[in-house]
C-alpha cells in the first residue's frame, strides 16, 4: 500500500532532492519522486506547498524555496585580534541566503579563475555574488564584458571614461577600446577552506 502523503513529506521530498542536486526537481522528476501518475498530481502538490508558503514562483514562473535553506545559529562574537571569550548563549538564528542576497531575482553566482584581485580578497576557487540590478559606483567590484573579454575588476569612472583596475599589482588598469558590458556589481565572496 501506498505511503499517504502530506504537505510535510512532500516538502521533505523536494528538500532532499534540492539539496542532492542543488536545484529544484522538474514536474516530470516530481512525477517518480512522489511516485504519482500524472503532472496534474504534482501540480496539486505544488499549489499546496505555494499556498503554505513553503515554495514561491520566481517573476519568469520557476519554482523556488521560499523558506531560507540555509539555517545556523547565531552564538556571538569573536575577536579577530587579541583573543576574548566568545559567548555561546544563542543570540539569534542566521540564514546565509538572506545574509548574502539581498536581491535573488537579479542575482547569480561565479566561480573565480584568475589571481587579478587577489588584494581584495578575492582568491582563484572562490565563489562571488554578483548582482546584475545594481548600478555600479566608483570603487564596486564588477563583472564584465571588455571588448569581448570577461573580466572581474575595480569600476573606476573617471570624467566620462570607465577604467577598470585590477587588486594586483601584476595586471595594468583596463580602458575599454570600443565596448563595455557590465554584467553586475560583486556583492559578497564565498571561500570555502575545507572540504
Amino acid at each position: 500500500m501506498k505511503e499517504k502523503r502530506t504537505v510535510e513529506s512532500v516538502e521533505k521530498v523536494i528538500a532532499d532532492f534540492l539539496r542532492k542536486n542543488r536545484r529544484m526537481p522538474t514536474y516530470s522528476e516530481m512525477v517518480d519522486l512522489l511516485d504519482v501518475r500524472s503532472k496534474s498530481v504534482v501540480n496539486f502538490w505544488i499549489s499546496k506547498l505555494v499556498a503554505a508558503g513553503i515554495l514561491h514562483k520566481d517573476s519568469k514562473g520557476f519554482l523556488k524555496p521560499a523558506r531560507p535553506s540555509l539555517l545556523l545559529p547565531m552564538v556571538g562574537e569573536v575577536a579577530a585580534g587579541f583573543p576574548s571569550p566568545a559567548e555561546e548563549e544563542l543570540r539569534d538564528i542566521m540564514s546565509f541566503d538572506e545574509y548574502l542576497i539581498t536581491q535573488p531575482d537579479s542575482s547569480f553566482i561565479l566561480k573565480v579563475s584568475g589571481d587579478s584581485m587577489i588584494d581584495e580578497g578575492i582568491k582563484p576557487g572562490d565563489l562571488v555574488i554578483v548582482n546584475r540590478g545594481k548600478e555600479p559606483k566608483n570603487g564596486d567590484v564588477i563583472v564584465a564584458e571588455v571588448d569581448g573579454e570577461w573580466t572581474m575588476k575595480y569600476f573606476k569612472k573617471k570624467g566620462g571614461a570607465v577604467i577598470l583596475e585590477a587588486a594586483n599589482p601584476r595586471y595594468p588598469p583596463v580602458k575599454p577600446r570600443s565596448e563595455l558590458r557590465v554584467a553586475g556589481v560583486v556583492t559578497a565572496v564565498i571561500r570555502k577552506y575545507h572540504q
